[in-house]
């Protein structure tokens, strides 16, 4: 009687072809060693990318603490205060240790901690990209779907142009026309700002996000009032970011559709709605929702311009008017928390990538 042939790897279950507990958990450790590498190795970089920019730009940064009429000695004992008569290493591990604990120096043009002003103004700028981004979703998703479900006509190249311009003028021209034509001449919305002077201080801040906070305290007239301010801004950031969903949704589509599994599901007769639904559309959300996180990560750090136009008290406003007087301190901290917002964001998309695609997984 022939002895039976053992089990090759290729024959076994798939449940002993797992690696075993203690493979998995070392694995488990070293991933998570490397990601703890990566985030000290891209903060610290950060750190000294804008450390040096604060040493290199023609700003004296004891001037703009003492006033450019101090005498010698005030100037002297200013610098001492501020450790910049210590060597440059020292200075930048002074710099490191503080950032580490949230300590970005005193603003000179508010004379509050930077860590407080930012506090303060960083959820203005989260509320104006957070809308942003909703509106860019809910638009350029199906957007991007229809122009690849028809590619070639009238629609696609309608919806490409849109994309095209959203992408090429600039986002300041488009604030600009926006207030003179929606709130000069048709009076659609409210001006700048984020609410009328009638408005504020009515609703005590609880997140910051004045929409949030006065829907929680039912305050609905300040609520109607923060919304009418803040749908041109985000109307605008959120057509770049429609923009780029759009296209990048429309690549994916086109990709999948593409696909061999596509034709089958046609050939078994499946309806066209289910297809691109169903089985298109659902393999398209895995890279869709870095694209997403991406996004966001762009109008959280790129808001600047718009901020600036429409008088919107968030985190840009904050770093352009600290670097008109010469506010170093609120400068650095700013760019800072700028920087550790798009690595963290990045981090973000990137772990969902890999939790929603198993294949992504090492």
């Amino acid at each position: 009687m022939p002895r039976p042939t053992p089990p090759t790897p290729s024959t076994l279950p798939a449940a002993s072809q797992r690696p075993p507990p203690g493979r998995r958990l070392r694995h488990g450790a070293g991933a998570l060693g490397r990601l703890v590498l990566t985030l000290a190795i891209t903060g610290l970089g950060l750190l000294a990318v804008t450390f040096f920019i604060g040493r290199v730009v023609p700003v004296d940064p004891v001037l703009a603490a003492v006033g450019d009429r101090a005498s010698e000695a005030t100037y002297q004992a200013a610098r001492e205060a501020l450790g910049l008569d210590r060597p440059l290493w020292e200075q930048f591990l002074t710099y490191v240790g503080n950032a580490l604990t949230g300590d970005f120096g005193t603003s000179v043009l508010t004379s509050n901690p930077v860590a407080v002003d930012i506090a303060r103004v960083f959820p203005a700028t989260l509320e104006l990209a957070t809308v942003a981004t909703i509106l860019g979703v809910l638009l350029g998703v199906p957007a991007g779907i229809i122009a690849a479900v028809r590619q070639g006509t009238w629609t696609d190249h309608v919806i490409r142009v849109l994309g095209l311009i959203g992408y090429s003028v600039p986002v300041f021209w488009l604030g600009l026309m926006g207030l003179l034509v929606f709130y000069a001449k048709l009076d659609w919305v409210a001006g700048p700002g984020r609410l009328d002077l009638l408005y504020v201080g009515l609703v005590e801040p609880v997140t910051g996000v004045i929409l949030l906070d006065s829907a929680m305290a039912g305050a609905w007239d300040v609520f109607r009032d923060a919304l009418a301010h803040i749908v041109l801004p985000a109307s605008i950031l959120g057509y770049f970011s429609l923009a780029y969903i759009s296209r990048m949704t429309r690549s994916f589509m086109l990709e999948q559709l593409r696909q061999e599994y596509i034709t089958t599901a046609r050939v078994k007769g499946l309806p066209e709605r289910t297809v691109i639904g169903r089985h298109a559309l659902g393999n398209v959300w895995v890279p869709l929702v870095t694209v997403i996180a991406l996004s966001y990560a762009t109008l959280l750090e790129g808001s600047v311009l718009t901020e600036i136009v429409f008088s919107w008290p968030g985190l840009g406003f904050y770093i352009t008017n600290s670097l008109l007087n010469a506010d170093m301190n609120a400068v650095l901290g700013g760019t800072v928390v700028v920087g550790a917002v798009f690595i963290g964001l990045n981090l973000l998309s990137d772990g969902l990538y890999r939790l929603l695609d198993p294949r992504a997984r090492p």
